[in-house]
C-alpha cells in the first residue's frame, strides 16, 4: 500500500496491515486529504465482512461526523446485526451496544456519567504527587541500566501502574494484564477479521480475572473505579467489558504517545534542550505529543440515515472511518503539521477524538506524558536510539512494540 516507493497510481488497501509495519502511511493520507477527502474504499480481499467503506481523512469532516453522534453512530445503523467502532461488524449485544466505546445516547451518557467523577481534573490533580514519584523510580531505574526498551521500561510503566491504581488492582498484577491485552490487540499473525487460539486463550484469562475482581468488589467495594462500575446498575457483561476498555485504554495509548513523542525528540536534540532549560514548554510539548503520535489511528461510525459529508452522498447504514492519524496532519488545519513543533499555538488536534465520545481519560492522559517527560528532562542529558524501532501490525493503533536506546545520565 505504502513506502519508499508509494504513488498515488498505486492501489490503496487500509485493510492491509502490512502497510502501517513502519507507522502511519502519511504519503497515502496526504494524497487521500487533497484529492478525496470522503473516499469510497472498495472491499479487497483483506476487508473484513466482504463490503466497503468511507475514508474521512481531513481535519473538518472527522471533527463534523464526530460531532453528530445522531447520524454518524458508535453503535449500529439500519439493516445491520452488528457495528461497533472497527471496521469489521462486532456482534450487537456483545460489544456493539455493549462496550462503553460502543454505546449511543442515552445510554452511554448514563454510562459516563457513573465514572466521570473517578476521572476528573480535580482527582487528577490529587494524584500528581504521586504519579511523580512513581515516574522519578521508572525514570531513575532505566538510566541506572543506562542501555532499554524506552517502550516497555519507561513508557509502559506509568500508564499502566497509574489504571492499576485506578482500579484497585494489585500492582504486581500489572504486567499479567498488560500482556494480555497486548495479546488480544496485536495482529503480527493474522489479519483483520481473524482470531487466533493465543489471542483467545488471553481474552479468556483476562475475562476471568476481571469476572473474579468485579465479584470481590461488589462484596468488599472499595475506593477505586472499579468499585463503582461493579455496583452499578450495569448487567454482568458490562461491567466486564468496562474493565476490559479501561485496562486497553488505559495502557495502550498513553504509553505510544510518551514512546512516538521522545522518539521525535531523539532526532530533535536541539528541542529537547530547549525543553531541559524552559520546563514552561511542557505543557504545549505534551499537546504536540499527543498530535504527532495520534496512537488511536481510526473509529469507524455508522451512519443511521442517508446524508452528506463533505458533499459526497453518504446511504443509511454505510460504514464511515474517522482517521485522527491523517486528520492531526491536516495541512488545513495545522501550519507545517509534519513539522514536530512543541510551541504549536494553538492545537486543536482530535486524539482525544471529539463530540461524546471525547476520551474519558484526556486529562490522566495529559499528565502522564507531561510528568514523564519532565522527568526524563530531568534525569536525562540525551537519548540516542541503538537499534531499530519496532512498530505494531495494526491500522487501529499506531502503536510501537520496542524502542531501544541509550540514556545518558543529566
Amino acid at each position: 500500500m505504502t513506502g519508499p516507493g508509494w504513488s498515488p497510481g498505486d492501489a490503496i488497501d487500509l485493510t492491509d496491515l502490512d502497510g502501517f509495519v513502519d507507522g502511519f502511511p502519511h504519503e497515502v493520507f496526504a494524497w487521500l486529504r487533497a484529492e478525496h477527502p470522503v473516499w469510497w474504499h472498495e472491499p479487497t480481499r483483506l476487508t473484513p465482512d466482504g463490503e466497503g467503506f468511507w475514508v474521512v481523512s481531513t481535519h473538518a469532516e472527522c471533527h463534523a461526523a464526530a460531532a453528530d453522534a445522531a447520524t454518524f453512530s458508535s453503535q449500529g445503523g439500519p439493516g445491520r446485526a452488528g457495528g461497533g467502532t472497527l471496521i469489521e461488524d462486532l456482534p450487537a449485544g456483545f460489544a456493539a451496544g455493549v462496550l462503553l466505546n460502543m454505546t449511543d445516547d442515552p445510554r452511554h451518557q448514563q454510562v459516563r456519567k457513573l465514572v466521570t467523577p473517578a476521572l476528573s481534573p480535580r482527582v487528577v490533580a490529587a494524584m500528581e504527587a504521586e504519579l511523580r514519584d512513581r515516574a522519578r523510580a521508572i525514570v531513575t531505574a532505566a538510566v541506572e541500566r543506562g542501555e532499554c526498551d524506552l517502550l516497555v521500561d519507561v513508557a509502559a510503566e506509568l500508564p499502566l501502574q497509574a489504571i492499576a491504581r485506578l482500579l484497585g488492582v494489585p500492582q504486581e498484577d500489572r504486567h499479567r494484564l498488560f500482556g494480555w491485552a497486548d495479546t488480544t490487540l496485536d495482529h503480527d499473525d493474522h489479519d483483520l477479521g481473524e482470531t487466533t487460539e493465543r489471542q483467545q486463550q488471553a481474552a479468556g484469562e483476562m475475562f476471568a480475572y476481571g469476572t473474579d475482581l468485579i465479584e470481590r468488589r461488589r462484596v468488599e467495594p472499595g475506593d477505586d473505579l472499579l468499585s463503582i462500575v461493579a455496583n452499578a446498575d450495569l448487567s454482568d457483561l458490562e461491567a466486564q467489558m468496562f474493565f476490559n476498555l479501561l485496562i486497553a485504554a488505559g495502557s495502550e495509548t498513553t504509553r505510544n504517545s510518551i514512546a512516538a513523542g521522545v522518539l521525535a525528540l531523539i532526532d530533535r536534540p536541539d528541542t529537547w534542550a530547549e525543553l531541559r532549560a524552559h520546563r514552561t514548554l511542557l505543557p504545549s510539548a505534551t499537546e504536540e505529543v499527543l498530535r504527532w503520535a495520534s496512537s488511536t489511528t481510526y473509529n469507524r461510525r455508522t451512519a443511521t440515515r442517508r446524508t452528506e459529508l463533505g458533499g459526497v452522498p453518504i446511504a443509511a447504514g454505510d460504514k464511515v472511518t474517522l482517521w485522527w492519524g491523517s486528520a492531526n496532519f491536516d495541512e488545513r488545519a495545522f501550519a507545517d503539521p509534519r513539522s514536530f513543533d512543541v510551541h504549536r499555538s494553538p492545537n486543536r488536534h482530535l486524539a482525544f477524538g471529539h463530540g461524546s465520545h471525547f476520551c474519558l481519560g484526556a486529562g490522566l492522559a495529559r499528565a502522564e506524558i507531561r510528568i514523564v517527560l519532565d522527568e526524563l528532562l530531568t534525569q536525562v542529558a540525551a537519548i540516542e536510539s541503538t537499534g531499530p524501532v519496532e512498530w505494531v501490525r495494526s491500522n487501529k493503533h499506531t502503536g510501537l512494540r520496542h524502542v531501544p536506546v541509550r540514556l545518558i545520565p543529566a
